[in-house]
């Protein structure tokens, strides 16, 4: 199944390989996940109400109105402004996820730094110090280095 999740649920659940042996099994995914989704669903007043769809790509089943409904969605969502809000999100989110893969990056090409990460992992997977204190330290001797 492909889920797209936000903190208030899901905008649609596709339960995939809806075909052969496994039809049954797929149809009772779509249940509970429909099921689930009444459960979650959030008292904004977006439009737009997740559901849950099967598919199977052996056959082609499903995948033209899966289809269909994606384009409905971004329709909507171009329409009523939330498509451009959510991508100018997503940049923010995008820009904070490349600082931390680069301070990662940099932390780790660092030899002094690499060397005193090996010795805190040890240190905090004993429980000898806290991830907050290694954490600290790393950052403290990356930047004073």
């Amino acid at each position: 199944a492909v889920v797209s999740t936000q903190s208030t649920g899901a905008d649609m659940v596709i339960v995939t390989k809806a075909d052969g042996n496994l039809k049954t099994a797929a149809r009772l995914a779509k249940t509970e996940y429909s099921r689930a989704l009444r459960l979650l669903r959030s008292h904004s007043d977006d439009s737009w109400t997740p559901f849950v769809m099967t598919v199977s790509s052996l056959s082609g089943e499903g995948l033209g109105e899966v289809w269909e409904e994606m384009c409905e969605y971004k329709q909507g969502k171009v329409a009523n402004g939330q498509f451009l809000e959510r991508r100018r999100r997503q940049r923010l989110t995008w820009l904070w996820g490349h600082v931390q893969d680069y301070l990662l990056d940099t932390l780790t090409c660092d030899p002094h730094v690499k060397e005193l990460m090996a010795r805190l992992e040890q240190n905090v997977l004993s429980g000898r110090v806290m991830p907050g204190a290694a954490a600290k330290e790393i950052l403290t001797t990356f930047l004073n280095r």
